[in-house]
């Protein structure tokens, strides 16, 4: 049963490390030159197990009837390896947007109308927990599923110009994109998608007790406001020089689907 669950385990931590090493192979292929990024990954990671090995060789006769000594460096290894890779983790700076980057930047530029290098916006983001309180985000969803009825579908057209609708269903933001929407459309529902589902984090609390009726007409009023609040600080913030120079903005859409879709300008 225990060589079961290792087994599945080194599966689990084999596909993660697997999914995190393409991104991050993508990332440093500055070149287009993914091939020699992979090849000396390979042989890095070959030279440290040959590494591992040599040390191995000359601990085990000193643990070897030691349990103590055994599990005190088992710990302390743990620890370093563990340390290690927060440490590798944070050296990384992404000059790409996922859903965590893009609130930071937005909430910043929202705050203050700074807008933050990738360093500062990488920094900001969590390695160990999950963004704070999100609002799950869908994009891509069927008409359907945001407007039920005549009366939310005029609600949904309500103060919006743009090839897509948004709409607050089972407590998630549903974006559904119309067949004319262009990739800046999808970037700015992106966007406003993460906009609303700040609105909606910080509104959850007080709309907890409030009856349904009522709880759905504040959703929609949001959707109208960051309709609004789009038209303003769109193009200032996503188009601006600052901005392009940056961040390489294609905005990577990781958490809104099965896989992963990458949009550029």
């Amino acid at each position: 049963m225990s060589s079961i669950c290792v087994c599945l385990l080194q599966s689990i931590v084999g596909v993660a490390g697997g999914a995190t090493r393409a991104a991050l192979t993508v990332h440093q292929a500055r070149r287009d030159n993914m091939a020699d990024i992979s090849a000396k990954d390979g042989s890095q990671e070959t030279l440290v197990n040959l590494a591992g090995l040599l040390v191995s060789l000359i601990l085990i006769p000193l643990v070897t009837d030691n349990p103590v000594l055994t599990l005190c460096l088992f710990f302390l290894f743990t620890v370093l390896h563990l340390f290690a890779n927060y440490k590798a983790v944070r050296s990384v700076v992404m000059e790409t947007f996922n859903e965590a980057r893009l609130s930071i930047v937005l909430q910043q530029y929202l705050k203050d109308k700074r807008i933050l290098s990738p360093p500062e916006a990488n920094q900001r983001e969590p390695v160990f927990f999950e963004f704070g309180q999100t609002v799950p985000i869908k994009l891509g969803v069927r008409l359907q599923e945001i407007a039920q009825s005549p009366e939310d579908l005029e609600l949904a057209l309500k103060e919006n110009s743009m090839p897509y609708l948004l709409g607050v269903r089972n407590g998630c933001v549903c974006v559904c994109l119309g067949p004319e929407a262009s990739v800046s459309d999808e970037i700015r529902a992106m966007c406003q998608a993460v906009v609303l589902g700040n609105m909606l984090s910080s509104s959850n609390s007080r709309e907890a007790t409030g009856a349904a009726p009522k709880q759905q007409k504040g959703h929609w009023e949001m959707v109208h406001k960051s309709h609004k609040l789009m038209d303003a600080i769109f193009n200032p913030l996503l188009k601006g020089e600052h901005m392009q120079n940056c961040f390489n903005l294609p905005i990577i859409l990781s958490d809104s689907f099965s896989g992963s879709m990458i949009l550029e300008m």
